[in-house]
């Protein structure tokens, strides 16, 4: 049975309990009941904002107009599917009143399974549309998460067949995957960064704790006055946009980041 409206209003009025049902997680039981419910296929992949990407291969740097930017790896899904499904809203941001972000962004998914998914909750697109939809989220300052989710197959009720891809359009404020800092390590361990994706905080830094405060995954710390981004950063790239001193950098030591991202989400889901 398709969920309806009114099972998505009740899902959000469970919203605000999800930190303490994360921590829940750090108990072995309650873990291994919640990952074989809600996250035992997920396999999801953080891409950093185009805008805040600097490549450094290691080499001599390529001419701007021939950089490989991360929404490359979006716009390779959304042309190779069979078909694309945008909700015409986000669950997390209407969730929390979100009053930062357009609640109208929703995910889109993609694959066959998204033909399961309720006419009530968005429609069909085609590749331009859903290009478009991709930019104009990247535009309002949204973060993709790209990959298997397995809650998304769940709450959907599409099935667990792997053919169904996540893009998330998240925001700092309302994001379901804020959950990151609390859960058990194993389930953490589901949403990666890119590969090759570092960021580093140069002398730059004053220790003012803005990256502090927007960092989805509390994985940057305050030593010595001084900002340190832990092994837990998922690579999102916002607090480099958004440092006032400019001294957070991102780079890439791996040229074939694309590439590896796309066999990574291709390892788990079928789009075509």
């Amino acid at each position: 049975m398709k969920p309806t409206r009114r099972f998505v209003l009740f899902l959000e009025k469970l919203f605000p309990y999800r930190f303490i049902a994360a921590k829940m997680t750090r108990f072995p039981i309650l873990k291994q009941i919640t990952n074989q419910m809600l996250f035992k296929q997920t396999n999801l992949t953080v891409l950093p904002k185009d805008s805040v990407v600097e490549i450094t291969l290691n080499k001599a740097i390529k001419p701007p107009e021939n950089v490989v930017l991360p929404s490359i790896v979006v716009e390779h899904f959304i042309r190779k599917t069979t078909y694309r499904f945008i909700m015409k809203f986000c669950i997390c941001r209407e969730a929390n009143h979100c009053k930062n972000h357009p609640i109208e962004y929703g995910c889109l998914f993609l694959g066959e399974a998204a033909r399961g998914i309720s006419r009530e909750f968005g429609r069909e697109a085609t590749i331009e549309e859903a290009l478009d939809y991709v930019q104009k989220c990247r535009k309002e300052g949204l973060i993709h998460l790209i990959g298997r989710d397995k809650i998304d197959e769940t709450w959907l009720g599409v099935g667990s067949d792997g053919r169904l891809l996540t893009i998330c359009n998240c925001c700092s404020c309302c994001c379901l995957w804020k959950i990151l800092a609390d859960v058990d390590p194993q389930i953490r361990s589901k949403v990666k960064r890119m590969p090759g994706v570092e960021v580093m905080v140069t002398e730059k830094c004053i220790g003012c704790g803005t990256c502090i405060e927007l960092c989805f995954v509390n994985a940057i710390e305050l030593q010595d006055g001084q900002a340190v981004v832990t092994e837990e950063c998922k690579g999102c790239g916002r607090c480099v946009d958004s440092c006032p001193q400019k001294a957070i950098r991102m780079t890439f030591s791996d040229d074939q980041f694309i590439q590896k991202t796309i066999e990574r989400i291709e390892s788990s889901v079928d789009v075509e």
